[in-house]
């Protein structure tokens, strides 16, 4: 008998009650008890749905109230010194960690966030150093597998996996300069033992151990590590599925085939070919094969037809009771329930599969492989094949019209007019701006008004005018604060978006769009992602109206703010059709056309930013290539048809750039910003070691913390900063834009980095 398995479940409840629960609770108007009331009801709801839905390995263990690797760090006492002896909770240690502090005497930064494989999750960083000293302060994972016992709910618990843990982890400041966090696997292995035999002890039967490192090309370095690693754990703990996903495992099956786990997860959506190798390598072994059929990363339907063809293979060479149909990975990376849309077409719904929905997808791929003769499951099979077949019908239609101007692009469409250092001059002379230039990002508070008048519009309870009049105001203020405190290179402050992406999905062809599809980035920050589903264009001008306003109302020179091909494609969830070149092209294409459209509306300086380009590098290093010459090529693409004049900007964050630095500089901006604060200052080596010839404005404080930093905190960055970088080449701007936060801190924060400015055209 085949069984079903999800790996992983969205932890923000259906109505967002996480979001809401933790935000009052940081605002103080939310208990701690509270909290894990609120959050417990949230799990709950989602094992039994599970149940509900007919899937047998219910994934429990992996809900957190931030960030599961930040779980991880905390339960097992890897909490950096500047977080101890604070007098804080342990819940507001885990925050502190998470989000940075400034309230009642303490004031810490956060930890860092990376993007989490090639996902946009954002996790938090572990620090680590010789003198870490693990231990299991509490074992989540068992308490939640007891609540959801308690709860009517079997499940299997997730625990991230040991190797994978440390390779994610970095060395803290107080390592030495030698120091790898893998070397540290004899002194975490113990603590892992002490979980795993609590597990057991509770009578759970398997665990799911995530190692997603197995499909990073370093995996093959870690043989000798998996190796001691799984001998030492599996003696002790339930029956261990080792997890992987996002990619392939290429030559590393060799050795995984011989490790003594009891089953392997492997990931079908994003790496169909690896099926006949993993299964040939470990067909003489006892391993059960989890078979990633359902994707936990997209949402389009599931086609049954494909999936059962995947496990029929696998079938006939392990037999069904060595084979479990499961999502590809988490279902984290994916909207709640597609209940929750009331607005889609009859059509579009048809289309779709969001979490609740993928469950039960599983459940009867399973069902049908296990020769149920359950009239429903017939039925859903049948069902299932009709709606596939309709949307293959509606992906072979397309608009000639954008398919004949993406294959009339041309290479001199991808180089600006003249290279940089003559654009630099002509652009001195044209904006005017003095040494060491203040800019932000883009984004201002998104506050309770904006939203509130966003909401009335969108139920017809003001006019368009009336919120066109709304936004007016909000710009003007953003722009006369920007005035008021020194910046020099000024932002519209873009009150009328919602989302960086979602705004441009919305006013182009070729988008679909959701109510309620919330998506969890990092902590409390969700995000509703656009659907491609046909051919992208551009029917109207999208952001001219607005920064054209805000440039009338002030003398200084306005940056207008778009959002790059790459990220508008990797933040969306993307047809699975036709291939992400053609999508990024045709995105290109769109925002070329803005892009001119705003230098002739007298924008100077046009920002677009690619914050998502090193997390679409696909995590293999021999695809890279391919990737990053069509990823920078429609970059280029929508930047390069204006003048020397104007002023090109682009932004990037939490990525680690050193790989594709070349690449970075081949995209040829006038002009990048990149975080810089978290990471503690680290790229300035990269910077270091390939010379940067463009401009660049390392962001100088982290905005996804609410603490205000000094003016001395800014100015030692800068001067770190300044001694790689020359100051001729120099912008000073935050780390990324400024819609999370709140006011009072934004207008300290950018005053004091105004400041610090002043202090380098007098010091440096």
């Amino acid at each position: 008998m085949v069984s079903s398995s999800v790996l992983g479940f969205p932890r923000i409840g259906a109505n967002r009650e996480v979001k809401k629960a933790v935000e009052a609770y940081w605002a103080g108007k939310l208990s701690a008890e509270d909290l894990v009331k609120a959050a417990s009801d949230v799990k709950k709801s989602s094992w039994t749905s599970l149940k509900e839905r007919g899937v047998d390995l219910i994934p429990s263990g992996e809900f957190s109230l931030y960030d599961h690797v930040l779980d991880h760090s905390a339960a097992f006492n890897a909490i950096p010194k500047r977080y101890q002896g604070l007098g804080l909770s342990a819940l507001d240690v885990f925050f502190a960690m998470g989000r940075g502090r400034q309230a009642g005497g303490v004031d810490v930064p956060a930890c860092e966030m990376k993007k989490w494989f090639d996902s946009n999750y954002h996790f938090v960083v572990p620090e680590l150093s010789e003198e870490t000293d693990f231990k299991l302060l509490y074992n989540k994972v068992l308490a939640e597998y007891k609540e959801a016992k308690e709860a009517g709910v079997v499940t299997r618990p997730v625990v991230l996996g040991p190797v994978s843990y440390l390779i994610l982890a970095k060395a803290a400041k107080e390592a030495s300069a030698t120091f790898q966090p893998i070397s540290l696997l004899p002194k975490i292995l113990p603590v892992y033992k002490q979980l795993l035999s609590e597990l057991k002890a509770a009578g759970v039967e398997s665990v799911q151990i995530d190692e997603p490192i197995l499909v990073l090309d370093k995996g093959a370095e870690l043989d000798k590590q998996y190796a001691f690693a799984y001998a030492e754990l599996v003696p002790v703990a339930p029956k261990i599925m080792l997890t992987t996903y996002f990619n392939r495992l290429d030559s590393n099956i060799s050795f995984i085939a011989k490790l003594p786990v009891a089953g392997l997860h492997i990931d079908l959506v994003r790496a169909p070919q690896q099926l006949g190798e993993v299964i040939a390598a470990i067909k003489s072994t006892p391993i059960v094969l989890s078979l990633g059929v359902v994707s936990g990363r997209n949402i389009w339907k599931a086609d049954f037809a494909a999936a059962i063809k995947f496990a029929q293979t696998a079938i006939a060479a392990l037999g069904a009771d060595r084979v479990i149909v499961a999502t590809s990975s988490s279902l984290l990376h994916t909207p709640v329930t597609l209940a929750s849309e009331k607005k889609l077409t009859e059509q579009q719904r048809d289309w779709f599969s969001f979490a609740l929905e993928k469950a039960s997808e599983v459940a009867t791929i399973a069902a049908v492989l296990s020769g149920s003769q359950d009239p429903k499951v017939s039925a859903a099979l049948e069902a299932n094949k009709v709606s596939i077949a309709k949307r293959r019908q509606f992906e072979s239609t397309s608009d000639d019209a954008v398919r004949k101007r993406v294959a009339a692009i041309t290479p001199d469409m991808y180089d600006r007019k003249s290279p940089f250092a003559t654009r630099k001059e002509v652009q001195a002379k044209h904006l005017n701006l003095p040494k060491f230039p203040t800019t932000t990002i883009g984004s201002f508070p998104q506050t309770k008004e904006i939203r509130t008048a966003r909401a009335k519009l969108g139920k017809g309870e003001i006019s368009e005018a009336e919120y066109d009049e709304f936004i007016k105001k909000e710009i003007e203020m953003v722009v006369k604060f920007q005035e008021k405190v020194g910046l020099d290179l000024l932002v519209h402050g873009e009150p009328e978006r919602n989302d960086m992406v979602q705004y441009f999905g919305e006013q182009l062809n070729g988008f679909v769009f959701t109510q309620n599809a919330w998506v969890q980035s990092y902590g409390s920050r969700y995000v509703r992602p656009p659907i491609i589903v046909s051919d992208v264009s551009r029917p109207k001008p999208m952001t001219v109206k607005w920064s054209s306003y805000a440039q009338s109302v002030s003398t200084k020179p306005m940056k207008g703010m778009l959002s790059g091909p790459v990220t508008i494609l990797n933040w969306s969830f993307p047809r699975d059709d036709v291939p992400r070149k053609l999508q990024s092209q045709q995105l290109a294409l769109a925002l070329r056309d803005e892009v001119i459209d705003l230098e002739k509306a007298g924008i100077s300086a046009i920002q677009v930013d690619e914050p998502a380009i090193r997390e679409g590098l696909p995590l293999r290093r021999s695809d890279w290539d391919e990737y990053l010459e069509w990823a920078v090529d429609t970059f280029k693409l929508s930047t390069a048809g204006v003048t020397d004049a104007t002023q090109t900007h682009s932004h990037f964050c939490y990525s680690d750039f050193g790989d594709i630095f070349p690449s970075i500089q081949r995209l040829d901006a006038d002009v990048i910003s990149i975080e810089f604060s978290k990471s503690d200052m680290k790229l300035l080596h990269t910077f270091k070691q390939y010379g940067y010839s463009n401009q660049i404005g390392p962001g100088v404080y982290d905005i996804h913390s609410p603490r205000v930093p000094s003016e001395q905190e800014i100015i030692d960055r800068l001067k770190t900063t300044l001694a790689i970088i020359p100051d001729h080449l120099m912008f000073i701007n935050p780390d990324c834009g400024l819609k999370t936060r709140g006011w009072k801190e934004t207008e300290a924060s950018l005053a004091n980095l105004v400041a610090a400015a002043r202090w380098a055209r007098a010091n440096a």
